[in-house]
């Protein structure tokens, strides 16, 4: 599939598979982790999503998600993808089950693996959504959301971006949360599904005026960027 698309689209930059998969494609093929992602490589993979890191605490993790990797095998994964030249993200999920020194614990672990390995290109906090969860709960508050990101571009000082997913925090978070240490908005996106399963009250989509707008109206220069962080228009 890789091969494929790479075949058919040169210039792509590529961006697929979390850890958790990662890891699922060694157990079912028999393959080492370099192996599986040396393969990938090749085949045109050069970036890969932060998805499943979840949150790290065992004792957390093992009520949020336990059919999922442990946090400890996420950051091998994720050491080994930076290894081989593969460049990735990192999240973390907060709002749900966890102490606010399972968030700093969390972000800690990520900046030593940064320190070593220096292949993480942004970090995303994601506010947790309880609608037709098991967990249940609420919705994380606006300074709650704030603080996050305030605090992970504090931690991380060895990240070069910091996002707020206006997905998951809304159009006027997201846009405040630039004035907070974030400096990506994410893209467009068409069509999300994830989060609005889970009851987010956000649009599925925003156009790139859209974006534009929130950006020059938090006094920010609005730009355009490829999947690797290289510039592609400033306005």
């Amino acid at each position: 599939m890789i091969s494929a698309i790479r075949q058919k689209f040169p210039l792509l930059n590529i961006k697929a598979f979390t850890a958790v998969e990662i890891d699922y494609f060694s157990r079912i093929s028999g393959l080492g982790l370099e192996e599986v992602l040396t393969k990938l490589k090749e085949s045109g993979l050069q970036i890969m999503p932060g998805g499943g890191a979840e949150i790290f605490a065992e004792g957390i993790r093992n009520q949020l998600c336990p059919e999922k990797i442990s946090g400890e095998r996420w950051r091998e994964v994720m050491e080994v993808a930076h290894h081989v030249g593969i460049k990735t993200n990192a999240t973390m999920l907060y709002g749900h089950l966890e102490t606010f020194e399972d968030r700093v614990d969390h972000l800690f672990k990520l900046r030593d693996l940064q320190d070593k390995t220096g292949g993480f290109q942004a970090f995303i906090s994601l506010a947790y959504h309880p609608k037709n969860t098991e967990i249940g709960g609420f919705y994380s508050s606006g300074i709650d959301d704030l603080k996050t990101i305030a605090m992970s571009r504090l931690i991380l000082d060895n990240f070069d971006h910091v996002k707020a997913y206006w997905i998951m925090l809304g159009e006027k978070i997201s846009q405040t949360a630039l004035l907070f240490g974030a400096d990506d908005l994410d893209g467009t996106i068409i069509e999300e599904k994830i989060t609005h399963m889970a009851g987010a009250m956000t649009g599925e989509g925003m156009t790139r005026e859209d974006l534009i707008y929130l950006i020059r109206k938090a006094g920010k220069t609005a730009v355009e960027r490829d999947g690797l962080y290289n510039e592609i228009w400033k306005g």
